[in-house]
Protein backbone atom coordinates (compact mmCIF):
# COMPACT_ATOMS: atom_id res chain seq x y z
CA UNK A 1 0.00 0.00 0.00
CA UNK A 2 2.61 2.46 0.94
CA UNK A 3 4.83 1.36 -1.80
CA UNK A 4 1.95 2.54 -4.28
CA UNK A 5 1.43 5.38 -2.71
CA UNK A 6 4.63 6.65 -3.39
CA UNK A 7 4.81 5.71 -6.79
CA UNK A 8 1.69 7.70 -7.29
CA UNK A 9 3.19 10.85 -5.56
CA UNK A 10 6.30 10.35 -7.68
CA UNK A 11 4.23 10.90 -11.06
CA UNK A 12 2.52 13.41 -9.71
CA UNK A 13 5.86 15.40 -9.39
CA UNK A 14 7.20 14.35 -12.55
CA UNK A 15 4.42 15.58 -14.71
CA UNK A 16 4.16 19.15 -12.82
CA UNK A 17 7.44 19.55 -13.33
CA UNK A 18 7.13 18.48 -17.59
CA UNK A 19 4.10 20.98 -17.14
CA UNK A 20 6.28 23.84 -15.76
CA UNK A 21 9.29 23.20 -18.03
CA UNK A 22 6.77 23.90 -20.95
CA UNK A 23 5.07 27.33 -19.67
CA UNK A 24 8.21 28.86 -19.32
CA UNK A 25 9.56 27.55 -22.90
CA UNK A 26 6.19 29.40 -24.33
CA UNK A 27 6.76 32.56 -22.71
CA UNK A 28 10.35 32.54 -23.55
CA UNK A 29 8.98 32.32 -27.48
CA UNK A 30 6.29 35.35 -26.94
CA UNK A 31 9.47 37.07 -25.52
CA UNK A 32 11.71 36.56 -28.53
CA UNK A 33 9.43 36.47 -31.25
CA UNK A 34 6.51 38.37 -30.72
CA UNK A 35 3.04 37.19 -32.92
CA UNK A 36 2.12 39.65 -35.51
CA UNK A 37 -1.73 41.46 -34.42
CA UNK A 38 -2.29 41.90 -38.63
CA UNK A 39 -3.21 40.24 -41.33
CA UNK A 40 -0.80 39.90 -43.85
CA UNK A 41 -1.26 42.03 -46.89
CA UNK A 42 -1.62 40.78 -50.23
CA UNK A 43 0.46 41.61 -52.61
CA UNK A 44 -1.68 43.49 -55.43
CA UNK A 45 -1.53 42.76 -59.21
CA UNK A 46 0.11 44.81 -61.52
CA UNK A 47 -2.71 46.01 -64.17
CA UNK A 48 -0.61 46.07 -67.45
CA UNK A 49 -2.04 49.02 -70.09
CA UNK A 50 -2.28 48.61 -73.38
CA UNK A 51 0.08 50.86 -75.03
CA UNK A 52 -2.04 51.15 -78.01
CA UNK A 53 -4.83 52.55 -75.68
CA UNK A 54 -2.93 54.95 -74.06
CA UNK A 55 -1.69 56.59 -77.40
CA UNK A 56 -5.21 57.11 -78.51
CA UNK A 57 -5.99 59.11 -75.19
CA UNK A 58 -6.32 62.75 -75.88
CA UNK A 59 -3.13 64.77 -74.16
CA UNK A 60 -4.38 67.75 -71.86
CA UNK A 61 -2.25 70.46 -72.70
CA UNK A 62 -1.22 72.45 -69.52
CA UNK A 63 -2.16 75.95 -70.01
CA UNK A 64 0.69 79.03 -69.69
CA UNK A 65 0.12 82.74 -68.87
CA UNK A 66 3.15 83.44 -71.52
CA UNK A 67 1.86 84.78 -74.29
CA UNK A 68 -1.30 86.66 -72.29
CA UNK A 69 -1.26 90.44 -73.29
CA UNK A 70 -0.72 91.68 -69.82
CA UNK A 71 -1.41 95.37 -71.02
CA UNK A 72 -5.02 96.85 -70.87
CA UNK A 73 -7.16 99.30 -71.64
CA UNK A 74 -7.30 101.96 -74.72
CA UNK A 75 -3.09 101.17 -74.89
CA UNK A 76 -3.21 97.00 -75.24
CA UNK A 77 -2.42 95.78 -78.55
CA UNK A 78 -5.27 94.24 -80.96
CA UNK A 79 -4.54 90.73 -82.09
CA UNK A 80 -3.19 91.18 -85.94
CA UNK A 81 -2.69 88.41 -88.57
CA UNK A 82 0.81 88.80 -89.00
CA UNK A 83 0.84 86.64 -91.83
CA UNK A 84 -0.44 89.72 -94.30
CA UNK A 85 0.95 92.26 -91.88
CA UNK A 86 3.62 94.54 -93.90
CA UNK A 87 7.21 94.81 -92.73
CA UNK A 88 9.54 97.55 -92.44
CA UNK A 89 13.08 97.47 -92.88
CA UNK A 90 15.15 98.45 -89.91
CA UNK A 91 16.81 101.84 -89.56
CA UNK A 92 18.38 104.80 -87.92
CA UNK A 93 17.83 108.67 -88.00
CA UNK A 94 19.23 111.32 -86.52
CA UNK A 95 17.93 114.75 -86.49
CA UNK A 96 17.46 118.06 -85.00
CA UNK A 97 14.82 118.43 -82.22
CA UNK A 98 13.06 121.88 -82.39
CA UNK A 99 13.58 122.23 -78.81
CA UNK A 100 16.72 119.95 -77.10
CA UNK A 101 16.35 118.56 -73.83
CA UNK A 102 20.01 116.94 -73.46
CA UNK A 103 22.10 118.64 -70.90
CA UNK A 104 25.32 117.49 -72.82
CA UNK A 105 26.55 117.14 -75.98
CA UNK A 106 27.24 113.91 -77.81
CA UNK A 107 31.12 113.17 -77.84
CA UNK A 108 32.32 112.97 -81.72
CA UNK A 109 35.09 110.83 -83.12
CA UNK A 110 36.53 112.29 -86.64
CA UNK A 111 38.49 109.82 -88.87
CA UNK A 112 40.58 111.59 -91.21
CA UNK A 113 44.41 111.84 -91.90
CA UNK A 114 44.37 115.01 -93.67
CA UNK A 115 46.33 117.86 -91.88
CA UNK A 116 43.97 120.36 -92.57
CA UNK A 117 40.65 118.31 -91.76
CA UNK A 118 42.27 117.47 -88.28
CA UNK A 119 42.79 121.13 -87.75
CA UNK A 120 39.20 121.88 -88.83
CA UNK A 121 37.42 118.88 -87.12
CA UNK A 122 39.65 119.92 -84.09
CA UNK A 123 38.90 123.92 -84.06
CA UNK A 124 35.00 122.26 -84.33
CA UNK A 125 34.75 120.54 -81.24
CA UNK A 126 35.60 116.99 -82.64
CA UNK A 127 36.19 114.76 -79.21
CA UNK A 128 38.94 112.32 -80.86
CA UNK A 129 40.24 113.41 -84.21
CA UNK A 130 42.57 110.87 -86.11
CA UNK A 131 43.73 108.42 -88.92
CA UNK A 132 44.30 104.25 -88.80
CA UNK A 133 46.38 104.64 -85.65
CA UNK A 134 42.81 105.62 -84.00
CA UNK A 135 41.74 101.28 -85.00
CA UNK A 136 43.58 99.89 -82.32
CA UNK A 137 43.05 101.68 -79.68
CA UNK A 138 38.84 101.77 -80.05
CA UNK A 139 39.20 97.89 -80.45
CA UNK A 140 40.97 98.02 -77.23
CA UNK A 141 38.41 100.54 -75.72
CA UNK A 142 40.83 103.09 -74.71
CA UNK A 143 38.82 105.37 -77.23
CA UNK A 144 34.63 105.62 -77.57
CA UNK A 145 32.14 107.99 -78.36
CA UNK A 146 28.52 108.20 -79.13
CA UNK A 147 29.38 108.84 -82.76
CA UNK A 148 32.11 108.31 -85.55
CA UNK A 149 32.36 110.42 -88.83
CA UNK A 150 34.49 109.97 -91.56
CA UNK A 151 36.25 111.22 -94.74
CA UNK A 152 35.08 108.99 -98.09
CA UNK A 153 39.17 108.29 -98.42
CA UNK A 154 39.05 106.43 -94.74
CA UNK A 155 36.26 104.38 -94.71
CA UNK A 156 38.00 101.22 -97.00
CA UNK A 157 40.89 101.59 -93.84
CA UNK A 158 38.17 101.17 -91.29
CA UNK A 159 37.10 97.98 -92.13
CA UNK A 160 38.36 96.40 -88.58
CA UNK A 161 36.01 98.23 -86.96
CA UNK A 162 32.96 97.14 -88.48
CA UNK A 163 31.92 94.36 -85.75
CA UNK A 164 33.06 96.77 -83.21
CA UNK A 165 31.21 99.58 -83.99
CA UNK A 166 28.26 97.99 -85.54
CA UNK A 167 25.52 100.45 -86.43
CA UNK A 168 27.94 103.14 -84.93
CA UNK A 169 30.62 102.86 -88.28
CA UNK A 170 30.58 105.73 -90.49
CA UNK A 171 27.71 105.62 -93.49
CA UNK A 172 26.58 107.45 -96.43
CA UNK A 173 23.19 106.41 -95.59
CA UNK A 174 23.33 108.11 -92.13
CA UNK A 175 25.22 111.11 -92.78
CA UNK A 176 28.16 110.04 -91.33
CA UNK A 177 30.74 110.25 -94.07
CA UNK A 178 31.63 113.49 -95.89
CA UNK A 179 33.78 116.07 -96.67
CA UNK A 180 32.04 118.88 -94.04
CA UNK A 181 33.54 118.34 -91.40
CA UNK A 182 32.13 121.02 -89.14
CA UNK A 183 28.25 120.37 -90.38
CA UNK A 184 29.07 116.67 -89.16
CA UNK A 185 30.11 117.74 -86.06
CA UNK A 186 27.48 119.23 -85.20
CA UNK A 187 24.52 117.22 -86.67
CA UNK A 188 26.01 114.26 -84.55
CA UNK A 189 26.53 116.95 -81.15
CA UNK A 190 23.53 118.11 -81.24
CA UNK A 191 21.33 115.27 -83.19
CA UNK A 192 19.02 113.70 -81.22
CA UNK A 193 18.89 109.55 -82.72
CA UNK A 194 16.02 107.15 -82.86
CA UNK A 195 15.60 103.80 -84.66
CA UNK A 196 13.39 101.17 -85.38
CA UNK A 197 13.33 98.47 -82.51
CA UNK A 198 10.98 95.11 -82.06
CA UNK A 199 10.21 94.60 -85.90
CA UNK A 200 7.76 97.84 -86.32
CA UNK A 201 8.47 99.74 -83.54
CA UNK A 202 9.93 103.11 -83.09
CA UNK A 203 10.63 104.22 -79.36
CA UNK A 204 12.42 107.20 -78.34
CA UNK A 205 13.08 109.77 -76.03
CA UNK A 206 10.88 113.00 -76.56
CA UNK A 207 11.53 115.27 -73.59
CA UNK A 208 11.28 116.44 -70.44
CA UNK A 209 8.68 116.35 -67.75
CA UNK A 210 9.61 120.15 -66.65
CA UNK A 211 9.71 121.36 -70.76
CA UNK A 212 6.63 123.31 -71.20
CA UNK A 213 3.93 121.50 -73.39
CA UNK A 214 4.16 122.89 -76.59
CA UNK A 215 8.20 122.20 -76.70
CA UNK A 216 7.30 118.24 -76.24
CA UNK A 217 4.53 118.45 -79.11
CA UNK A 218 6.60 120.23 -81.26
CA UNK A 219 9.57 117.47 -80.97
CA UNK A 220 7.21 114.70 -80.84
CA UNK A 221 5.75 116.21 -84.61
CA UNK A 222 9.10 116.41 -85.32
CA UNK A 223 10.14 113.04 -84.74
CA UNK A 224 6.85 111.92 -86.18
CA UNK A 225 7.43 113.84 -89.67
CA UNK A 226 10.57 112.25 -89.80
CA UNK A 227 9.51 108.67 -89.11
CA UNK A 228 7.00 109.22 -91.87
CA UNK A 229 9.83 109.84 -94.69
CA UNK A 230 11.07 106.39 -94.47
CA UNK A 231 7.31 104.93 -95.45
CA UNK A 232 7.55 102.48 -98.15
CA UNK A 233 5.74 103.92 -101.86
CA UNK A 234 3.64 100.80 -101.40
CA UNK A 235 2.60 101.25 -97.70
CA UNK A 236 -0.60 102.62 -96.57
CA UNK A 237 -1.16 104.73 -93.40
CA UNK A 238 2.51 104.46 -91.35
CA UNK A 239 1.32 105.34 -88.26
CA UNK A 240 -1.07 103.27 -86.74
CA UNK A 241 -0.79 103.89 -83.02
CA UNK A 242 0.87 106.33 -80.83
CA UNK A 243 1.09 105.97 -76.90
CA UNK A 244 3.41 108.65 -74.80
CA UNK A 245 4.57 108.12 -71.25
CA UNK A 246 7.03 108.68 -68.40
CA UNK A 247 9.46 106.89 -67.19
CA UNK A 248 6.99 106.47 -63.47
CA UNK A 249 3.94 106.69 -64.96
CA UNK A 250 1.20 104.65 -67.13
CA UNK A 251 1.16 104.76 -70.75
CA UNK A 252 -1.14 107.05 -72.42
CA UNK A 253 -2.99 106.46 -76.21
CA UNK A 254 -2.99 110.07 -78.06
CA UNK A 255 -4.53 110.66 -81.53
CA UNK A 256 -1.54 110.84 -84.36
CA UNK A 257 -3.49 112.09 -87.06
CA UNK A 258 -2.59 115.68 -86.48
CA UNK A 259 0.82 115.19 -86.80
CA UNK A 260 1.03 113.32 -89.98
CA UNK A 261 1.56 114.63 -93.22
CA UNK A 262 -1.54 115.69 -95.08
CA UNK A 263 -2.24 114.95 -98.52
CA UNK A 264 -2.94 117.61 -100.80
CA UNK A 265 -5.18 117.43 -103.59
CA UNK A 266 -2.30 117.27 -105.92
CA UNK A 267 -0.47 114.71 -104.77
CA UNK A 268 -3.87 112.88 -104.16
CA UNK A 269 -4.66 113.13 -108.29
CA UNK A 270 -0.91 112.84 -108.93
CA UNK A 271 -1.04 109.25 -106.77
CA UNK A 272 -4.25 108.14 -108.78
CA UNK A 273 -2.95 109.06 -112.19
CA UNK A 274 0.40 107.14 -111.72
CA UNK A 275 -1.81 104.41 -109.87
Amino acid sequence: MAAGRWCRVLTGCRMHALMRDHTCGISLLKKSCPIRQFAAVKASKKVQTDPKKESNKPKVERKTNSYRNRTRGLTALEPIDDVYQKKVDPFVRILQLPYNFRTQLNSVVVFTENPEEVTVAQQHGADVVGGTELIQKILDEEVQGDFYVSTPDMVSKLVPLKNKLRKKFPKNKRGSVGHNIPEMIKVFQTGHEYQVERDCFVLSKVGTLDMPKEHITANVAEIIKDVCTQRPVSFGPFVKRAIICSATSESLMFKAEPFLPQITEDKEENQEHNG
